[in-house]
């Protein structure tokens, strides 16, 4: 019970080290796109928090994923699954909102929705674009 429950934590902190590490990524990419889009700048540590969030889903989603590929053919997409497809649009939705939720402008305004939708598709298309550049 004792191994079992300290495995279980240290999986957690280190999912928590990794994500944190992957997060300044889509963070500098958010913060950037909100910086353009909303033509006033916009707080960074909000932006980073945010991301992070996201981020942390995001691992949690992938690893359900990987998951779910034990048994497969390896070579099938994973993107042939429409649960997964599904899952892809609830990550981009809660993306957004946690970008417009949580990410202020200086003044004190949130960001618009439609500025959090573009800079959470940003990041989507980079994510894409090296995840597809890996696979070969």
């Amino acid at each position: 019970m004792t191994q079992s429950l300290l495995t279980l934590f240290s999986a957690a902190i280190w999912w928590v080290i990794y994500s944190s590490a992957v997060a300044v990524v889509p963070a500098l990419i958010v913060w950037l796109a909100l910086r353009w889009l909303e033509k006033t700048p916009v707080v960074f540590n909000r932006a980073y928090l945010a991301s992070l969030v996201w981020t942390l889903a995001a691992v949690l989603t992938g690893g359900l994923v990987i998951a779910s590929q034990h048994g497969q053919a390896p070579g099938q997409s994973i993107f042939t699954l429409p649960w997964m497809r599904a899952s892809l649009v609830v990550d981009m939705l809660l993306g957004a909102g946690l970008v417009w939720w949580m990410v202020p402008r200086v003044d004190a305004r949130r960001v618009k929705p439609t500025s959090a939708c573009m800079a959470v598709a940003l990041v989507m298309v980079v994510a894409m674009v090296v995840g597809t550049a890996i696979r070969r």
